[in-house]
């Protein structure tokens, strides 16, 4: 049955075909349910799609600009993707398989804007330089020894590094004004590195969506329950926010891309995958400078090391933001503790979360993480003298009067089953499917946004197997990411060559 319905939000009015039976039902208008439904459009522009958002906007979540560092994570800098062993030895596997995801999103993007879908590259990606800064005598040969292990390997032979004053100041003036000339530092610079506004992304890829035939995309709408029915498609139960009129629709795949509220979601479709997940919800906020004096002064993203006890995600780092054309300063994060799953969620969120199948897995996780959590609670309770000399350790001579504190995204870290522990709290972000490939759920955070391309290219694949090994589309993902399935660290070559055309088409 099919019928063609009008929306209206408070940002815009939607009209588009509607289908009580579409064959795809998107849950979240962020950059992974963007990205999804533009590459399932490409690969079979038949199928028809709903997308449905709580909110009254597009990208108002972990895809807002504000609410995200926008680096585009690509290892250049982020010192906690080359973890020191006990050996002394660095660790460079991570940071090797996130500059590979990482370059496989530039060359879908760089696809975007040669076929049209983004018209101007300008709008949501700029370069910026990637510096990694650090001082004292042990943190210094870390970082030397960092360089020495990554610059051997295709993506990170132009890496810079200097322990010279003189040309660190050339690198990041304002990180080097006043500070005392008898610590030693260091630091590493890619003059490659970007900063991406993903919010604007998101919104071009969701009004190309919407500017094709089959695709519904229904703003101010709560998803209130999945269930499985006999024919095997899902009954997706709705209610507009607005009227609170409620509806279902049936479909034959659920992507439940809603970042933080994902986990409820996987919660109420009862599939055996999603069994013993939880989720430990961190918050933070940000120092933002508008000064424009100043932001000229700074063109980088400058990450230094996390403090001991510190979540990942909250590695230190000044940057240079780019967002609707405006250029800012960013300073953060500030992690913190909050119930709530979303940034605009319920401070139940957490509580509710708790299921027999998770509830071991949540209290091992929980036990083995009260310092983070005191950390956490540590950083909730900051004040903004104790904001301000954290960031006195990368501006020395800062004026508090040009900063002002931001709310940044929630994150909800995943919480799954562990044999030994009963259960771990694990980094990073994990796509969680039905056997069948039905229904899939992503859950977890960064480098999440960066990375979306690979993700979901392996969510297609996980959930759709037949038609994603066939020929045709085959052919049409190499169109989308030339290098998919190729190795590019054994290939410098292509390396090069795809580097080259995603910098020309990007305006990089």
């Amino acid at each position: 049955m099919s019928t063609v319905t009008t929306s209206k939000s408070s940002n815009s009015t939607v009209v588009n075909l509607s289908t009580q039976s579409p064959d795809v039902v998107l849950v979240g208008a962020g950059i992974m349910s963007a990205t999804l439904g533009v590459m399932l459009k490409e690969l079979h522009p038949e199928l028809t799609i709903e997308i449905f958002e709580t909110l009254d906007s597009i990208a108002a979540e972990s895809s807002n600009g504000w609410n995200n560092a926008g680096t585009g994570h690509a290892a250049l800098c982020e010192l906690n993707y080359t973890p020191e062993k006990a050996d002394g030895s660095i660790d460079v596997s991570k940071a090797l398989e996130v500059n590979a995801q990482f370059n496989e999103s530039r060359q879908f993007w760089a696809w975007l804007v040669e076929r049209g879908i983004v018209k101007d590259p300008d709008t949501f990606i700029q370069p910026v330089p990637h510096i990694s800064f650090v001082s004292g005598e042990k943190d210094v040969a870390f970082l030397r020894k960092r360089w020495e292990a990554l610059r051997v390997h295709p993506g990170f032979g132009e890496m810079e590094y200097s322990e010279d004053v003189k040309v660190l100041t050339e690198w990041m003036p304002l990180v080097m004004e006043g500070r005392d000339p008898m610590v030693p530092v260091a630091a590493t610079r890619m003059l490659g590195g970007t900063d991406v506004d993903f919010g604007s992304l998101t919104r071009a890829l969701i009004a190309h969506l919407k500017s094709m035939p089959g695709v519904s995309v229904n703003l101010g709408h709560v998803v209130t329950d999945l269930k499985r029915s006999r024919d095997k498609r899902w009954r997706v139960s709705v209610k507009e926010r607005a009227t609170r009129k409620r509806r279902k629709v049936s479909a034959k795949f659920v992507f439940l891309g809603a970042g933080g509220g994902a986990l409820p979601l996987l919660q109420m479709s009862d599939i055996p995958e999603g069994k013993g997940f939880g989720g430990f919800p961190v918050s933070g906020q940000w120092l933002r400078c508008d000064n424009p004096v100043l932001a000229a002064r700074h063109d980088a993203k400058v990450y230094g090391k996390a403090s001991v006890g510190a979540p990942p995600m909250s590695v230190p780092h000044l940057d240079t933001r780019v967002i609707d054309g405006q250029r800012s300063l960013l300073f953060g994060p500030y992690a913190g503790f909050t119930t709530k799953y979303l940034k605009n969620g319920s401070p139940l969120d957490f509580p509710f979360s708790f299921r027999p199948d998770n509830l071991i897995p949540m209290i091992a996780a929980g036990m083995g993480n009260i310092p983070l959590t005191e950390y956490l609670i540590g950083q909730v309770v900051q004040s903004p003298e104790e904001r301000l000399k954290a960031l006195k350790v990368y501006l020395p001579k800062v004026d508090g009067a040009d900063w002002r504190l931001e709310e940044a995204g929630q994150r909800v870290q995943v919480i799954k089953k562990d044999p030994v522990k009963g259960g771990i709290l694990q980094f990073g972000t994990e796509v969680v499917a039905a056997g069948d490939g039905s229904i899939a759920a992503l859950l977890g955070a960064s480098p999440g946004a960066s990375t979306a391309v690979s993700i979901m290219l392996t969510l297609i694949k996980q959930c759709f197997e037949e038609k994603f090994e066939s020929a045709e589309w085959q052919e049409k993902v190499k169109a989308m990411v030339p290098t998919r399935g190729e190795s590019m660290s054994q290939n410098p070559q292509l390396l090069n060559q795809m580097h080259a055309w995603t910098s020309a088409v990007l305006g990089l």
